[in-house]
């Protein structure tokens, strides 16, 4: 039996871990309305850096190398690469709702 090489264990457990952390919050677009326009800049600050956060571990995740021999391997980077791209869509559906709700109260936004 070989022996499975510490890097090819590091990626897996690596994305099994990618996996499981998956956020299903909803987006409540009347909170927003209830911000000051300094709460919603830096909430679209935040938005703005988790997207960046999630393209690039979603594109690390694109680019792993797996191993031909470990099965299943490819249809778990596959699952991993799709988490990250709704949870993507999901921060940019918030970031649309802030900008939106910044237009209408702040009007120096505009």
């Amino acid at each position: 039996m070989k022996s499975i090489p510490k890097a090819v264990l590091s990626i897996i457990a690596t994305l099994l871990v990618a996996a499981g952390c998956s956020s299903a919050a909803s987006i409540d677009p009347s909170k927003y309305d209830k911000m000051s326009c300094a709460e919603l800049n830096s909430a679209l600050g935040e938005t703005a850096t988790d997207i960046s956060r999630n393209a690039i571990s979603r594109g690390k995740v694109a680019n792993t190398s797996v191993p031909t021999w470990l099965l299943g391997g490819e249809r778990v980077k596959t699952a991993v690469a799709n988490r990250e791209t709704a949870r993507i869509e999901r921060l940019q559906q918030r970031q649309q709702a802030i900008v939106a709700a910044r237009k209408r109260n702040c009007p120096s936004s505009q």
